[in-house]
């Protein structure tokens, strides 16, 4: 479970750099909970073609925060915003990038 919400997060900051049928194949088979094989059916492809596809973008996604950072930086502006212990300032946060 924390993989898919880990993922699911990854995916929402760096969607825009995948293809658009990684888009689709991931979120059917993360949002959309179907199966690798419902999945290549519904596109008429191999369900190890599936398996791989999102061996690989779970790989880019990685790579990507790896590279990035950003979902270390998203979580630590979330933790300052709802810590509400100080004052936040759109000054405070532009060091972040």
């Amino acid at each position: 479970m924390e993989d898919i919400l880990y993922y699911s997060e990854l995916y929402d900051i760096y969607k825009k750099l995948l293809t658009s049928k990684q888009q689709l194949y991931f979120e059917e088979y993360y949002f959309n909970n179907l199966s690798l094989s419902e999945i290549a059916e519904n596109y008429s492809i191999s369900r190890n073609a599936v398996f791989n596809q999102l061996k690989n973008i779970v790989k880019y996604l990685k790579d990507y925060d790896d590279k990035l950072g950003l979902l270390a930086k998203k979580r630590y502006i979330e933790e300052i915003i709802s810590s509400n212990e100080e004052f936040v300032s759109v000054e405070s946060l532009k060091d972040l990038f």
